[in-house]
């Protein structure tokens, strides 16, 4: 093979080698039987909760190995092909061969960076909170372009979203959005995009079409596992109920069934405005606990984002992304120096390279370059 192939090879070796360390290949199999034993439990229904656990357990060790043997077989069969094609002199096999070891290596890149999120929370699901920084209109407009697009990359990814609570702007977009995103390793992903993100562009709201820079901001917290013990003292929170709005007309929603609680001693506030005031509490509280949670997380593993209490202002100078739509076109975040062009792309959904920059970074204290070496 020619030294370039050699090269794009070599690396996919190194991205297997990765893969199978956190995956535990030389167990795996076995790991697989004995969830194959429990999923045949006819008891297992008896508790939905713990069984749906156990069957997104189960999947993501199906996708894990299906993911490592795919990328090894695929490996092999390119090789195969490039030498059977230089042995016969057919250049044309040669280079499709070439250009699929190419397209195998960026796959096997990507993998190798999701199989990093191995922190404490990183396989759970996720609570994302969108923001409209200061600035009315404009920035409530880009709030729900924000959220607009967290949503199609969740979707993209297979995830359920489910829209949790939501503000709307006086003449525009949103003043505030909560989701909750269900999948394997949504929390991880999602994670390292906590803080401010900048916009600037020719704003549609400006007769006089001249440029605005707006500012909001996003905030991810885990889910918490029912087997991770929260403490929330009752006196510790305030619990308000307000009327929600509904759909309109003769099915606008007339009772005070949205709840807020406010925990006192952090000053983080939550809301639930679903139909129930019920549902609302507990949503609410599942919420709570997982804001505390992930600050608990924030002060032992000194993650990427700052905890809550010390973020700064949707503003200048605390902004961990730029989107410039004019007057040139380009998406760069701050930390990782990551930009793209594809500015609607990204406002599209298109964020996996963004992320990938930043969890290439730091994940679980390791960089890539420390996680290959082990």
């Amino acid at each position: 093979m020619r030294a370039e192939a050699q090269n794009t090879a070599e690396r996919i070796r190194k991205s297997l080698k990765l893969l199978g360390q956190r995956l535990d290949r030389e167990t795996a199999d076995h790991r697989l039987e004995e969830f194959d034993a429990r999923v045949e439990n006819p008891d297992l229904w008896n508790d939905p909760a713990a069984a749906q656990k156990l069957m997104r357990e189960r999947q993501a060790l199906v996708d894990a190995i299906g993911t490592h043997d795919g990328i090894a077989q695929e490996l092999e069969d390119q090789i195969e092909l490039i030498e059977l094609g230089e042995a016969e002199g057919d250049d044309e096999v040669v280079a499709e061969a070439e250009a699929a070891l190419k397209s195998l290596a960026e796959k096997a890149a990507a993998k190798e960076i999701e199989a990093l999120l191995d922190g404490e929370a990183d396989s759970n699901d996720t609570f994302l909170e969108v923001n409209a920084g200061a600035g009315g209109t404009e920035s409530c407009d880009w709030a729900s372009m924000l959220a607009r697009m967290y949503v199609r990359w969740a979707e993209s990814k297979g995830y359920d979203v489910e829209l949790q609570a939501r503000s709307d702007g006086e003449e525009a977009g949103i003043k505030s959005a909560t989701y909750k995103i269900t999948g394997h390793n949504a929390y991880g992903w999602l994670k390292s995009e906590s803080g401010v993100h900048r916009l600037v562009r020719i704003s549609p709201y400006d007769s006089s079409a001249r440029r605005h820079t707006s500012f909001s901001s996003v905030w991810v917290y885990p889910v918490v596992d029912d087997n991770i013990e929260i403490e929330v003292n009752p006196a510790d929170i305030r619990l308000d109920t307000y009327r929600s709005s509904g759909a309109g007309g003769q099915h606008v929603n007339t009772t005070d069934s949205a709840v807020r609680i406010t925990h006192i001693p952090t000053g983080i506030v939550v809301t639930s405005s679903e139909k129930s005031q019920h549902q609302n509490r507990d949503i609410a509280m599942k919420a709570l606990k997982s804001r505390l949670y992930q600050m608990e997380l924030d002060r032992r593993t000194a993650s990427i984002q700052e905890a809550h209490e010390a973020k700064g202002e949707a503003g200048w100078g605390n902004q961990i992304r730029s989107y410039v739509l004019q007057p040139y076109q380009m998406v760069k975040d701050l930390r990782t120096n990551f930009e793209t062009s594809d500015t609607q792309g990204v406002l599209d959904g298109d964020l996996d390279g963004l992320m990938g920059a930043t969890l290439a970074l730091e994940v679980s204290g390791k960089s890539r370059s420390e996680a290959q070496a082990e």
